[in-house]
């Protein structure tokens, strides 16, 4: 008996000592079903965000909250829309709740969309990069909260870039929906961790940020029992790798993808395809005219991606998809240019590798609009090594790195 007693302390003690699963907050309702009890309820979400397997606003639904209005993303609020495309407002066939897009005529919640709603409600996964245009939507919708005054909470997610900080800090002259804040390329910070920084570093409208200093700093104020309420994730820290359970985006389709896509997005703003139409965009990319030594493929019509950058053409580039793990370890926590020097030394025709606006203006380029400079364009044609323009990052990501630090709600990684 006595050896069954300790064997079962031993197993006890060796389930103590294993990490516990990480729960994103949309998990933990009895955190914040009770803030949303007998309320008219709006949701900014789109297909990640889940309990489980099942969406949240079915779920909430199921648990008797009034969900009186849906607004989608990027991609929609099912997340069925290719990049890029307008959606329009629709009723949610498995909800009956109307949805209106907020990626298509407008951005934010107008007054109206909020008249019959008491608090707001946001879920959605990040990525953790500056480009991945959820956190724009993210800061319209606080906006949009904040001005209203409707009370906002936010049910955190893990981040699945979110162990390391890297790449060029956006200068706001080239601010775009694909960068809105002087953040570099992977931020390594939760959503939610990302909207107090904006909120608190005064980044919002004028409107906004002044609602939000009065529910912050005003005493016994009887407007609301809250104005900006954040739900944390459990057991995450940013040490952790955490893989998602369902790709984020059409284009995303895995942890590969997911990892390499703040070094590969790059490739948006040039001539090569960044291998939208292929079975690992953003861990493949080349073009016709590379060598024909390198990796050979065809970006084809596929669902997410229905008319893809040199659709039907044979392309030669890189394939760098494959296990995660080994993708990790090859990316070593760092941004990746090696890819995007070599694919502009490979290319014949250098004046035609930066897709050019119409303009001509520097601001007016895509690919600076996702470099957040011209700066990195202008070191690519100079022929800068790698080493050099990495250390150029190097002032503005630590002035980053130490706003980020008031920021965070989970142990950092370094």
């Amino acid at each position: 008996m006595k050896f069954f007693v300790a064997l079962i302390a031993c197993f006890s003690l060796f389930l103590a000592g294993q990490a516990q699963p990480i729960q994103p907050a949309a998990y933990r309702t009895e955190v914040y079903l009770p803030l949303l009890k007998g309320k008219r309820v709006g949701v900014f979400a789109n297909h990640t965000a889940t309990i489980g397997k099942t969406h949240l606003v079915d779920s909430l639904q199921k648990r008797g909250v009034n969900i009186t209005i849906a607004f989608g993303p990027e991609h929609g609020f099912r997340g069925t829309a290719d990049a890029g495309e307008k959606v329009d407002n629709y009723i949610d066939a498995a909800t009956g709740i109307p949805v209106i897009s907020l990626y298509g005529k407008k951005r934010r919640p107008s007054a109206e969309d909020l008249k019959n709603v008491d608090v707001l409600l946001f879920d959605i996964q990040d990525v953790g990069t500056r480009y991945y245009t959820f956190i724009s939507s993210l800061q319209e919708y606080m906006e949009a909260a904040f001005e209203n005054k409707k009370p906002l909470i936010l049910l955190d997610r893990p981040n699945p870039n979110g162990f390391f900080v890297d790449g060029p800090v956006l200068d706001t002259a080239y601010k775009s929906f694909i960068g809105m804040q002087p953040i570099p390329i992977v931020y390594g910070m939760t959503i939610a961790e990302y909207a107090m920084m904006i909120a608190g570093e005064k980044w919002l409208t004028a409107k906004a940020n002044e609602q939000y200093d009065y529910y912050r700093t005003a005493k016994n104020s009887t407007d609301t029992a809250f104005h900006f309420q954040v739900i944390k994730c459990a057991n995450y820290t940013h040490k952790s790798k955490y893989e998602l359970p369902l790709k984020p985006s059409p284009n995303l389709p895995d942890m590969a993808s997911i990892y390499w896509y703040g070094s590969t997005c790059f490739f948006e703003g040039t001539i090569l395809s960044e291998g939208r139409g292929t079975e690992h965009p953003f861990a493949i990319f080349g073009h016709p005219s590379l060598p024909k030594t390198l990796k050979p493929f065809t970006p084809i019509s596929r669902d997410g991606a229905k008319e893809p950058k040199l659709k039907d053409q044979l392309c030669y580039g890189w394939d760098l998809s494959g296990d995660a793990k080994k993708v990790l370890a090859t990316m070593g926590g760092k941004v990746q240019v090696k890819y995007l020097l070599e694919a502009y030394q490979l290319y014949p025709d250098k004046e035609k590798f930066f897709l050019k606006p119409t303009s001509g203006k520097p601001t007016a380029y895509f690919f600076n609009k996702l470099a957040g400079n011209s700066e990195l364009m202008a070191q690519v044609i100079a022929g800068k090594s790698e080493a050099e323009i990495r250390k150029s990052w190097e002032p503005k990501l630590a002035a980053f790195k130490a706003i980020r630090k008031k920021y965070l709600l989970y142990p950092d990684f370094e």
